[in-house]
């Protein structure tokens, strides 16, 4: 690889870890870096490893403020939604699936937007919300790890100050990225021998990514931090939308 793709690598690395420990939002822009070094399917079985140890430090850090309850309400559900992705991930349109997350994204954002602005405190109760969100999640984790902004508009729904907005992503996509390791395995054939390698290379990117944003996070108030969420989303959206 040239200099210039190493370089892209590590920055999208670093953001990982950035990601993984709160900063929120930035994951399109991740997956876009690496898009554009290795092309769209193999991106993600090489970033996948790298989410997983990520992961790791984040549900060791932010352990004790994981809702469980909400994590068992989602992970069936995106479970479901990751086993669709698997089936018919190799034959969905990439553009017509960038497209349809994009539209979702943004439609998503300008609600919650609309939400805030009301300074309504009430949380949806529906379970179609919930089942539809996370199997949204698991489908779009398979297809291409686009869950994140998917998964920060339903947290913001349910109004989880930071810290457990944080813990319970970790825990849940701890669990739900290494269900998917398997198919990246011996399905898609996605990650490798190779691509191990790569990801071993880059654990310390990761790790420093992490504590520089356990330090950014605890800079943010509860109020900004989802502000700084909903903003960070709402930009996704549209880098996918017109990528």
């Amino acid at each position: 690889m040239s200099t210039i793709q190493w370089a892209a690598i590590c920055i999208a690395v670093f953001l990982l870890g950035l990601s993984k420990a709160g900063i929120k939002g930035i994951g399109i822009i991740i997956v876009v870096i690496l898009a554009f070094v290795f092309g769209e399917k193999a991106s993600t079985g090489i970033l996948l490893p790298m989410l997983i140890i990520a992961d790791i430090f984040a549900v060791i850090y932010y352990n004790r403020h994981a809702r469980w309850d909400y994590i068992k309400k989602l992970i069936p559900w995106m479970i479901i939604g990751v086993l669709v992705g698997v089936w018919i991930g190799n034959d969905i349109s990439e553009v017509i699936f960038k497209r349809m997350m994009a539209i979702i994204i943004i439609a998503s954002v300008l609600i919650m937007f609309y939400t805030e602005n009301r300074k309504s405190n009430s949380i949806p109760t529906n379970k179609l919300f919930s089942s539809g969100t996370g199997f949204l999640a698991g489908f779009t984790t398979m297809i291409g790890n686009l869950a994140g902004p998917i998964s920060n508009i339903y947290f913001l729904a349910m109004r989880f100050p930071k810290n457990e907005f944080i813990g319970t992503a970790a825990w849940l996509f701890f669990i739900i990225n290494v269900f998917k390791l398997p198919f990246h395995f011996f399905v898609w054939k996605t990650v490798t021998l190779q691509t191990l390698v790569l990801n071993s290379i880059m654990v310390p990117v990761v790790i420093l990514g992490f504590f520089i944003g356990v330090a950014l996070v605890r800079l943010i108030s509860n109020v900004n931090y989802r502000r700084f969420i909903l903003i960070v989303t709402a930009i996704g959206g549209v880098i996918l939308l017109f990528r």
